[in-house]
């Protein structure tokens, strides 16, 4: 049974920080790209963070840029992303994903989605 479990999701006040996790079972995790994405209310879901197999990382929005780190820990078949000077606009559901291929920016081609988890962020 595949399965993605989002947590570390919860209430922050503007400028804190949150680490989310996706702990993932059920495959090969270290062959497979992981990504994060997020859906805010009234929003379309937006790419925020991949990274390959390799351990190269990409981000998504300018804004996410230089205050998200992605990362991984294959030992522990978990990703991760750090998030640290948080906005109220970073108020979302967070979700990973996980795909056999080079993942994308779309998340059309992810073979496996987690439940997410919400961060939401106060001002």
């Amino acid at each position: 049974q595949v399965q993605l479990v989002e947590s570390g999701g919860g209430l922050v006040q503007a400028g804190g920080s949150l680490r989310l996790s996706c702990a993932a079972s059920g495959f090969t995790f270290s062959r497979y790209t992981m990504g994060w994405f997020r859906r805010a209310p009234g929003r379309e879901r937006e790419f925020v963070a991949i990274i390959w197999r390799s351990g190269r990382t990409s981000y998504g929005a300018d804004s996410v840029k230089g205050r998200f780190t992605i990362s991984r820990d294959n030992a522990k078949n978990t990703v991760y992303l750090q998030m640290n000077s948080l906005k109220p606009e970073d108020t979302a559901v967070y979700y990973c994903a996980a795909d056999a291929g080079g993942g994308g920016v779309t998340g059309s081609n992810y073979d496996y989605w987690g439940q997410g988890t919400q961060v939401t962020v106060s001002s």
